[in-house]
């Protein structure tokens, strides 16, 4: 049984997908074998999967998005479900309706499962503790938080490329301070057993807690990337930084950007990821982002397989707990009726 209540149902089965931290390791093993079932759906002519037939899956999202919501979509619909996308800068929200009405309301529309994206970290989990017993909640990121379903998708993309993780040496470079992705990465690595993870960053771009969360703290990307199997870069997210961190993004390139150059200190093999959107000439070189070791466009691909899996998982779950409890509230009246007993 879990320790997450909110992420696992009474029978210790997945509901929500909100963070990474507090689920067990064979939960993401079980995503990650679903979702390589799933690619063979994606490659062939007619796309489509019939299990969440019936269903609506209402894309929420606060905030901007290119991969996270269009992959979400593009997921749902393979899965064969109705989806609505919810515009929140058109929304009743800007006219001050509170979040919890837009829920209801939502609810009421009969809407099955919740794809959020918000500014504010646990906005995901406070989502989750109000929402009806039949609905999934799944975070598409939540301010400097969590975003898991990316970060899963990197470890599929990982496990395609290098097969199990007990071996690896992972090198994560760049604003490690404002990254979700950074975050969820480095929780799922450590899960799934890997080796040894790096962080490379100035010291303004680290977390005060950065150690406690298991990883390696370089300040020099060369020494960092020496014998690295797996490198992750990060974007400078200029729109959460307060003040000066670092003192212009060409000093960031020319002390953290990943070029040609740098590259050659990983090992031979090592691919180079991204979550996007890369800023090129800022965290990586065009030529590095394009070269050969480059897997950020499989990344994005494998993000539609990584989804599909999770609402697949979580509403199945979701769907099940609740037939059992209609099921057993018919029973409860059956027994009522034939007994006299309102």
């Amino acid at each position: 049984m879990s320790s997450d209540p909110l992420q696992y149902n009474a029978e210790g089965k997945l509901r929500h997908f909100l963070s990474l931290d507090t689920l067990q390791r064979d939960t993401l093993i079980n995503i990650l074998d679903t979702a390589e079932n799933f690619t063979s759906v994606n490659d062939k002519a007619i796309k489509k999967a019939p299990l969440l037939r019936g269903k609506t899956v209402a894309n929420i999202f606060f905030e901007n998005s290119t991969r996270t919501r269009t992959t979400f979509e593009l997921a749902a619909k393979r899965l064969s479900a109705d989806v609505l996308n919810v515009n929140l800068v058109t929304s009743s929200t800007t006219k001050g309706e509170s979040l919890l009405d837009t829920l209801r309301n939502l609810e009421a529309m009969q809407c099955d499962m919740f794809i959020v994206r918000h500014g504010d970290s646990g906005a995901a989990h406070f989502i989750a503790s109000h929402v009806a017993d039949h609905i999934s909640v799944i975070n598409g990121g939540d301010g400097q938080h969590s975003h898991p379903t990316q970060g899963m998708l990197d470890m599929f993309t990982i496990r395609r490329c290098k097969g199990s993780f007990d071996n690896l040496v992972v090198v994560i470079i760049g604003d490690i301070l404002h990254s979700r992705v950074a975050r969820s990465d480095i929780a799922a690595l450590r899960i799934l057993g890997t080796r040894e993870i790096r962080v490379a960053a100035p010291r303004t771009l680290l977390p005060a807690d950065v150690e406690s969360l298991g990883v390696s703290v370089f300040h020099r990307v060369e020494d960092a990337l020496d014998g690295a199997d797996v490198v992750i870069g990060l974007r400078l997210q200029n729109e959460r930084m307060q003040g000066a961190t670092i003192p212009s993004s060409d000093e960031f390139y020319y002390t953290y950007g990943l070029t040609p150059e740098r590259l050659r200190i990983a090992k031979p093999d090592a691919i180079v990821m991204h979550p996007g959107p890369t800023n090129r000439g800022v965290e990586i070189e065009a030529g590095v982002a394009d070269g050969q070791q480059s897997v950020i466009l499989h990344q994005v691909t494998y993000g539609i397989a990584v989804r599909m899996a999770v609402m697949a998982i979580t509403m199945s779950n979701t769907t099940d707990a609740t037939n059992r409890q209609t099921e057993s509230g018919d029973a409860a009246a059956t027994v009522g009726n034939q007994t006299g007993n309102p």
